[in-house]
């Protein structure tokens, strides 16, 4: 599966991957940016399978259910029940102690809507489950998916944010008018 997806990836599409996922870090949080369209699960998805790496994301329970459930399941989701009186957060980062190969891939606007900040949840998920952060940007104006070194967040929300942000600056997405901008 990964040549027919580098085929259509790299040849067909025409993108490119800078950086890389370093296969040996088998949990971390992937905060894709920016997120501007529904375009960026395909790409997220093409650049996964090209990649070869095992991908995950959380969605709301009801996407896991007959007949489509065992997709969003093999694509790499684990439903989340939103509708329960728990912290996200902690039932989040208890799924990383519960496997041994877990890479959460968030968009950090949490919306495809501009936004005029990041949600702060993947950097808590990050902080409790003890895992690094990995920031990955689409990049549509040059057709590339830009992967930068994992992150160990110190604890200190803005300055670790204002490290993270960096690397979307300048990056446009699928819809530019919805970028989120960066101080």
């Amino acid at each position: 599966m990964k040549k027919i997806y580098r085929l259509l990836f790299f040849r067909i599409l025409g993108w490119q991957i800078n950086g890389t996922m370093n296969p040996g870090l088998k949990k971390c949080v992937i905060i894709v940016a920016p997120h501007t369209s529904w375009i960026d699960f395909f790409i997220g998805v093409m650049a996964r399978g090209a990649i070869g790496l095992q991908m995950h994301y959380v969605a709301k329970k009801e996407l896991f259910v007959f007949p489509v459930g065992w997709w969003f399941r093999w694509m790499g989701g684990t439903p989340l029940d939103r509708k329960k009186n728990e912290n996200k957060v902690d039932t989040i980062a208890a799924i990383f102690s519960k496997r041994d190969v877990f890479r959460l891939a968030i968009a950090p606007e949490g919306t495809r809507k501009k936004v005029d900040r990041w949600r702060t949840g993947f950097y808590y998920i990050a902080l409790k489950a003890e895992v690094p952060v990995v920031a990955v940007a689409f990049d549509y104006q040059h057709k590339q998916v830009k992967i930068a070194p994992p992150y160990v967040i110190t604890g200190d929300r803005e300055q670790d944010f204002k490290v993270l942000e960096q690397y979307y600056r300048g990056i446009p997405g699928c819809v530019p008018e919805s970028n989120y901008k960066h101080d």
